[in-house]
Order: C-alpha cells, then sequence, then structure tokens
C-alpha cells in the first residue's frame, strides 16, 4: 500500500512540476509580446518624428510663403503659420497632406485650446462663446455662441496618421471664424476634395497654404474677447510638387452659391490680393509654371471630371436662368426658362426619366423629372438624345431631395441651345 502511495506521489509531484513549468512557459511567451509590442510602438514614434521632422523641412525648403517685415514663423509639428495680432487669427497656415492619411486611425480630439508659441496670446474659446456653470444643462455647463464656428485652417483630418501633429491642430491660431453654413458645407467639401486627390495619387503629396483675406475695417465679433476679425473671404492653395500641378479657390464666408469647384483661381490671383508671396522658396521657373494653373479638374474625381460649370449669368439670354439661381424659384409658382448642359441621364426600373445638367448624381445641383406617362409626348428618347447638349427647360420649379426639378410633360418644353 505504502508502495502505491509513493508512486502516486510520484506521479502527482510530476504533474505539478510538468504544470508548472507550462504556466512559466506561457508567462515567459507573453511576457515576451508585451516586450516586442513596447518595442513596435517605440519604433512607430520614431518613424512618426522623422515623418514629422521632414514635412516641417519640405515646409521650410519650399511650402512657405516669404515672410514679410515684422513677422514671426510659429513652427508646430506638422504645420507653419503666421498670427496676424491685429485679427486675432493667423494670416495663412501651410501644411502638407501626406499618404499616411490613406492609414490614419486618430479621430477629432477637439482639445481647443490657446497656442503657447503666440507670445502675444493667441485666442481663446471665450472669443466664440460664453461657458457659464449650469446645474440643468449637459456637462453642468450652458453655452452662448456667437454665430461662428470655430474654423480649422489647417483640418484635422489632415493630420488623422499622428496624435501629436491632430493635437495641435487643434490650436486658436489655427482657428478663424466661420458661418456655420460655409464651414459645415462648401469649405468642408473643398478640405475633402483634397484628401480625395491623394487618395487617388497615393505616391504624391500636397502642399496646401490656407488662410483668410484680411485686410483693414473688417467687421469684429463684438462680443469676443479679443476683438476677432471676421473675414468675408477665405483661399486655399494646393501643389502637387511632383507633378507641378496647382490649383487656388477664392470663397465668400457665407454659403455657397455655386459647387466649391467653381470656385477656383490661380496662385497669381490670390497674391495679388492677399500681398502675400507664396512658395518663395521654389525654383522660380517651377513657380512660373504653377502660379498661373486654374483648372480645378485634375483635382475632381473621374465623374467630376465630366461636369461642367453653370454658365455665367450675364452670358445667359434675357429672362433666363442657369441650373444655380433655378432654387431662388423653388415652389414659387412661376414658370421660368433654365439652362445648362446635360452630363447624365437616367431611365428607371419604374420607367421614369431622370435629367441632370451640369453636375452628375450624385452631386446633382438641377434636375428635369419625366414621369412614365409623359413619355410618348416625346418623339425621341430623351434619355439617350439630350445627353451631352446645351438646353433651355421651362417649367415650374420643385424640390426633390433637396435638388431643384422642374417636372416637363412634353418635348415643347424643351430647347437646344445654338453653340
Amino acid at each position: 500500500m505504502q508502495k502505491i502511495l509513493l508512486i502516486i506521489t510520484c506521479i502527482l509531484t510530476n504533474y505539478c512540476l510538468q504544470a508548472q513549468s507550462i504556466q512559466e512557459k506561457i508567462k515567459m511567451k507573453e511576457d515576451s509580446i508585451g516586450f516586442y509590442q513596447r518595442k513596435i510602438k517605440q519604433i512607430e514614434s520614431s518613424i512618426e518624428g522623422l515623418k514629422l521632422a521632414q514635412i516641417r523641412d519640405d515646409l521650410k525648403k519650399y511650402g512657405i510663403p516669404k515672410l514679410q517685415a515684422g513677422e514671426e514663423l510659429i513652427e508646430h509639428s506638422a504645420m507653419m503659420l503666421v498670427y496676424s495680432e491685429t485679427h486675432e487669427q493667423a494670416k495663412w497656415v501651410a501644411h502638407i497632406i501626406t499618404p499616411d492619411i490613406l492609414k490614419g486611425k486618430e479621430g477629432r480630439s477637439n482639445d481647443f485650446r490657446p497656442d503657447p508659441k503666440i507670445k502675444t496670446g493667441s485666442t481663446n474659446e471665450q472669443d466664440y462663446f460664453l461657458k457659464t456653470p449650469d446645474s440643468k444643462a449637459k456637462g453642468g455647463f450652458a453655452y452662448k455662441g456667437f454665430g461662428f464656428d470655430r474654423g480649422h485652417l489647417a483640418p484635422s483630418a489632415d493630420f488623422s496618421w499622428s496624435q501629436k501633429a491632430l493635437s495641435e491642430s487643434y490650436f486658436y491660431s489655427n482657428m478663424s471664424p466661420q458661418r456655420p453654413e460655409f464651414n459645415r458645407d462648401s469649405w468642408a467639401k473643398l478640405e475633402d476634395m483634397m484628401r480625395a486627390y491623394i487618395l487617388r495619387n497615393p505616391q504624391t503629396e500636397l502642399i496646401i497654404i490656407t488662410g483668410p483675406v484680411l485686410k483693414d475695417n473688417l467687421p469684429k465679433i463684438p462680443e469676443a474677447k479679443n476683438q476677432v476679425s471676421i473675414p468675408e473671404q477665405y483661399f486655399k492653395i494646393a501643389l502637387d510638387l511632383k507633378n507641378q500641378r496647382a490649383i487656388a479657390f477664392l470663397m465668400p464666408n457665407q454659403k455657397a452659391q455655386y459647387p466649391h469647384e467653381s470656385y477656383a483661381t490661380d496662385i497669381a490671383t490670390i497674391e495679388k490680393l492677399t500681398g502675400i508671396d507664396f512658395f518663395a522658396g521654389l525654383d522660380p521657373q517651377i513657380k512660373s509654371v504653377i502660379k498661373n494653373q486654374k483648372d480645378p479638374k485634375p483635382f475632381l474625381t473621374p465623374s467630376e471630371q465630366e461636369d461642367v460649370e453653370p454658365i455665367y449669368p450675364p452670358d445667359l439670354p434675357p429672362n433666363t436662368f442657369n441650373t444655380v439661381q433655378a432654387k431662388i424659384y423653388i415652389n414659387s409658382g412661376k414658370k421660368i426658362k433654365v439652362c445648362g448642359t446635360v452630363v447624365s441621364t437616367k431611365l428607371s426600373s419604374k420607367g421614369n426619366i431622370f435629367i441632370n445638367l451640369d453636375k452628375r448624381f450624385p452631386n446633382q445641383i438641377f434636375s428635369i423629372s419625366i414621369f412614365k406617362d409623359k413619355i410618348h409626348n416625346f418623339s425621341y428618347a430623351p434619355e439617350e438624345f439630350l445627353m451631352g447638349k446645351k438646353i433651355y427647360v421651362t417649367g415650374k420649379v420643385t424640390e426633390f431631395n433637396g435638388t431643384p426639378t422642374i417636372n416637363i410633360e412634353n418635348e415643347r418644353a424643351i430647347e437646344l441651345m445654338e453653340n
């Protein structure tokens, strides 16, 4: 019996020792994983630091405007700016959109804060809204806004690959008072357009310079602590140095009447308006190539490149309107004549025909509808015959899913425009 107990004891002892050995091995492997994960994070942080340093070097080399007398260059991890004390906002902000945004995972931080590098002190939240304790309000505070968004000049989404750079984009030195209907619509679409360019061209970068058009006698935000100027216009300049391709935009600080690409212009125009010498470090020959470029199409998606500009109003015949002006007459009950180019058509599964003028679906700005029971009034197939043609359409403007629309019943409502 004692021999049996001894044998059992030995077996159990060996099993416990073996189990303990396995647990120790597991623990060693887990410790190794943690060690290598920390190493990977250290390497990733080092790589990010090198990329940020490269951006700063490139900006200094050829990406920033020429500094004027009395101006101080403010350098952050991935953006540079000159601050205007008179207007309490940046005169311009320069940054680079790199292919790293394709793998960016950082979201909005919303850590708005004064810029510690502005010696005279930057703006702060008291320039945009009042915050007072209120136990009944969500979060314990009540907010009273002054009617303006804290509009990013260098957008935070352009830094989605770097937590540090994204956080620094929330410095108030990078903010300018933008009307909400501008900041959240046409300005946001312009920013999206720049990032989309990198998505389609992942082997290049875009140098971006953004700013308000600052001038004397701009109105101020009355309630703002620092009397911040309210710009009437904003500019954004983009340069693809690899392909020697550039574009500039000049947009009013209000709800845009036209698609954002309609506000395209050239660098020379922005220089003349602001007195700023952009890309002063560029080779003069390269600058001479890019400074007068103003075609937005290379920066648009392939489908958007097939769109056309709404007809310039002074070029229209009397008592006619372009596709942008048509929205003024939505539900007015008045018959008007609208001019535009047919850029896309669709025959739906239900037999209805939809025709878009100037801009294609899903960015359409004006549409024509021909319902199934009216198609027999046409001597041609509208969805085929009208494609690519400039036309006049006459009728009452209604609204369908936010788009001005004219429903027509026969071909007499449509006239072909002479080239």
